[in-house]
């Protein structure tokens, strides 16, 4: 009994991220669209002292600004809201496909194939470099420079 209970439990706890509950009041809970698509009527139509038009003509400018903006939102998101899902669906899984068999294991096969390069490099380096640099240091520690001001 205590066993199968602990397999439900584990069961409920490991859950199908495909499957996971959305938040539907909040929509952008990491705040990707924070600056972007925060337009409101003050932002886009304003009247400068002077030259106001009539009360009515703004109170319903400003109604069927956020009136229509709501509704073409809706309706844009309706029509092309899952057509464009699938759509950036299939890119981020093909962008995923491609990092995961081929981009990173182009990078790991370089890095290895490099270390090998990289290892001769140094051997020369050391083989070549190291003795000249050696040498002419050598040549070099007996040169005194004296600095004077002549007046």
């Amino acid at each position: 009994m205590a066993e199968e209970r602990s397999q439900l439990e584990e069961r409920i706890i490991i859950k199908d991220q495909h499957t996971k509950e959305i938040d539907l009041v909040n929509r952008d809970p990491k705040h990707i669209n924070e600056d972007v698509v925060k337009v409101e009527f003050e932002d886009v139509i304003a009247e400068p002292v002077g030259t106001y038009s009539f009360d009515g003509v703004w109170k319903t400018s400003y109604t069927t600004f956020t009136v229509s903006k709501y509704w073409c939102y809706r309706l844009l998101s309706a029509t092309l809201g899952i057509p464009l899902a699938v759509l950036w669906g299939f890119l981020f899984a093909l962008i995923s496909f491609c990092h995961i068999w081929a981009v990173v294991p182009c990078i790991k096969s370089y890095l290895i194939e490099i270390q090998c390069v990289s290892r001769i490099y140094s051997l020369c380096i050391h083989t070549f470099c190291d003795p000249l640099f050696e040498a002419l240091s050598k040549i070099c520690t007996n040169i005194r420079v004296a600095v004077r001001k002549e007046i």
